[in-house]
């Protein structure tokens, strides 16, 4: 007795930790389950009750004869029982009958016959308890899977009549030849349902050999042809499955998905809003999660998502996720697709607000704290913006878009400390994203930065590699051999450029300056120059070098001509002005006699300097994007537009007015041009912002 007690009262204990256990999976709440999914638990009596009885005959058929199964058995697999005079009643009583036969038997002789039928029959009734619907529904209609214990006591069942059998003389052969044939039946159907199981859609189809009537089927063959991007077949089996159960919201939504993929817009609007439709009404007071399936309010967030994309439309998305959240105010993705709105709409405050609360839902989520970050970012609170790009990483190192956008934010800041930091994310980047250009290219920005110009060539070309074309490495790189005296190997670089964009202006007048000043091929700088007047005859940095250009082929008379209009375009702009005095003080020599022919010598200079690389300010809106869609583009480019402003430079004369010229002071020269380019930077950062660079 001591020794039963304590087994038991360990038995207990087992099974009371298991309870907890699961009760802490399923967070203290019951799984919400849906008509479709038991159609007899939301049915009235008696049609609840009889159609649960008569699913105990059939899972004791599935055992007795397993030839037709089926992985699904939900939906209107098993139509309900709705009346007594059903026939499928006598195979009810018929089961409860042959039951209780062998209850009797087993209590009330004694032997070790009584008591093998009785441990089998414990085996076959109590595990299958929990799925009887007796106590609680479940949500399923018949599941193979609850009956692999019970198949336990019905082997002894077999086994043990089979003995009797065969201890009978006259059954002995029969017994085995039964038993033989039994086991070869059931090899030969387990090795033709281990096929079934190749894959997802040989398993469902299987399973539709065996019930058309099941929608869940024919939605899951769609999933199956959906993973293999074969959009056009899934279409057919996902209506297929919204008329086989009309009011079934999910094949509905999946219509939807699918019309979307194949960019069908009108037509998924259509079926989202039919599945809209079959939405229960909410009912004041009571709990809209207890009588809809979560992942049925997706619904309102696919919507959503598919007319936010129309401008005009993005308060008609605002409001689907409202609605979203106010029919459950734990929907965690409808904060963050209505957070993804709002930025779009220019709201960050509000964006803000709906990431606050999703994190108040869930702080473990990586993404969430990267979106935060891009809000502030809108909030221009990069110091803030830091922080959450740290705390994304923190929970998860290697999420890619925290460690690009915040490798760029800290190259950005200007702070020389960040960049060590700056460039070990985006060398874990390109470890994640290895065939992404864009990590190999701000890698070869921040090199540029350090002046290590070896190591920013090679990220450079390593970007191009990867993806031919790269606008902005294409000039950087070209602008890199230019700044380190190696402007005929940014020649081919910039041929490169202009063949995939021919209207790029900054790399005509980069092109335009070193052929000039590098190559002296003035004819084709004056190609260069006059193209870029044709896409834009207001541009003054190549109206101005074009001016250089007739300077240098000896036509002082368009020269001085092309200085006026320049001068007209930049009014203020200093050394437009001085040039303009230089080539009328040359003219006015020819006039008079004193300067015979225009000096053979002659230079050409960017005023200003060498260009700056492309600008990496500016490009933050453009290459942070939110986690819901994994797109990055490369750091815009600004400032190339000062290359190639290309000056007159006096020769030596005998003049008096070129001597004093001559003689016009360093620093104020020094000053003048410092002071062009800065106002040159303000304006190509004005430009910038209005081209959305």
């Amino acid at each position: 007795m001591l020794q039963m007690l304590l087994k038991l009262i360990v038995l207990m204990f087992s099974t009371l930790l298991l309870v907890v256990i699961r009760v802490q999976v399923i967070q203290s709440q019951l799984p919400v389950f849906t008509r479709f999914d038991n159609p007899a638990a939301v049915s009235p009596s008696p049609a609840r009750q009889l159609t649960f009885n008569y699913l105990l005959p059939v899972n004791a058929w599935l055992l007795l004869n397993p030839s037709e199964l089926c992985c699904d058995w939900t939906m209107g697999t098993i139509p309900l029982v709705e009346s007594l005079l059903d026939i499928r009643n006598v195979a009810t009583i018929a089961f409860f009958c042959f039951l209780g036969t062998l209850l009797i038997f087993s209590l009330r002789y004694a032997g070790d016959s009584s008591k093998t039928v009785l441990m089998a029959l414990c085996l076959i009734v109590l595990p299958f308890i929990p799925a009887s619907n007796l106590f609680f529904p479940v949500g399923f209609v018949v599941a193979e899977r609850v009956l692999y214990v019970p198949s336990m006591g019905f082997c002894m069942l077999v086994a043990h009549g089979w003995k009797k059998l065969s201890s009978n003389s006259v059954l002995r052969k029969l017994s085995w030849v039964c038993l033989s044939l039994v086991l070869f039946i059931h090899a030969l159907k387990t090795l033709h349902r281990n096929w079934d199981w190749e894959s997802e859609y040989t398993l469902f189809m299987s399973a539709l050999k065996v019930n058309k009537n099941n929608a869940k089927l024919w939605n899951n063959v769609g999933h199956a042809l959906e993973n293999e991007k074969n959009f056009e077949r899934a279409l057919r089996f996902f209506i297929q499955a919204t008329q086989v159960q009309p009011d079934d919201i999910g094949a509905h939504m999946n219509v939807g998905r699918t019309y979307k993929n194949l960019n069908r817009t009108k037509e998924a609007e259509e079926s989202y809003l039919i599945a809209k439709s079959l939405m229960p009404q909410i009912i004041p007071g009571k709990k809209y999660a207890a009588r809809v399936a979560p992942n049925h309010l997706n619904v309102y967030i696919n919507l959503a998502n598919l007319i936010r994309a129309n401008e005009s439309r993005l308060e008609e998305a605002d409001q689907l996720y409202r609605q979203a959240i106010s029919m459950r105010p734990d929907f965690k993705q409808a904060y963050i697709s209505r957070g993804e709105l709002l930025l779009k709409m220019n709201k960050p405050l509000q964006a803000k607000e709906a990431y606050l609360r999703a994190l108040e839902l869930d702080r473990s989520n990586a993404d969430l704290w990267y979106n935060l970050a891009i809000v502030y970012i809108e909030l221009k609170d990069p110091t803030e913006a830091l922080k959450n790009f740290n705390r994304a990483l923190e929970l998860n190192p290697s999420h890619k878009l925290a460690l690009f956008n915040s490798a760029l934010l800290m190259q950005e800041s200007g702070d020389a400390r960040l960049r060590p930091e700056a460039k070990k994310r985006l060398l874990n980047y390109v470890k994640e994203e290895p065939h992404d250009a864009n990590g190999y290219f701000n890698l070869g920005m921040l090199a540029m930065d350090d002046k290590k110009d070896a190591e920013a060539e090679t990220w450079m070309k390593k970007a191009i590699k990867l993806q031919p074309g790269f606008r902005s490495a294409l000039f950087n790189l070209a602008l890199l051999y230019s700044q380190t005296a190696k402007e005929l190997k940014a020649l081919p670089v910039l041929e490169e450029l202009l063949r995939y964009y021919p209207d790029h202006t900054k790399g005509l007048i980069l092109k335009g300056d070193i052929l000039m000043n590098q190559k002296k091929d003035i004819r084709g700088a004056k190609e260069c120059f006059e193209k870029i007047l044709k896409m834009d005859p207001n541009n003054v940095q190549g109206k101005h070098n074009l001016c250089v250009v007739y300077f240098e082929e000896r036509d002082l008379i368009k020269a001085e001509k092309c200085l006026v209009e320049t001068l007209a375009l930049a009014p203020h702009e200093e050394y437009i002005q001085r040039h303009l005095s230089i080539v009328r003080s040359k003219i006015a020599l020819l006039g008079t006699g004193e300067a015979a022919t225009i000096p053979s010598e002659k230079t050409t200079a960017s005023e200003g300097g060498k260009t700056p690389p492309e600008d990496l300010k500016g490009a933050k809106n453009e290459n942070l994007k939110v986690a819901k869609n994994e797109q990055r583009s490369s750091r815009t480019t600004n400032s190339d537009s000062n290359k190639g402003q290309a000056k007159p430079k006096k020769q030596g004369e005998k003049n008096t007015t070129d001597k004093e010229t001559k003689k016009k002071s360093t620093k104020e020269i020094k000053d003048i041009e410092k002071k062009r380019v800065a106002a040159l930077k303000r304006l190509e950062e004005i430009e910038r912002i209005l081209n959305g660079e």
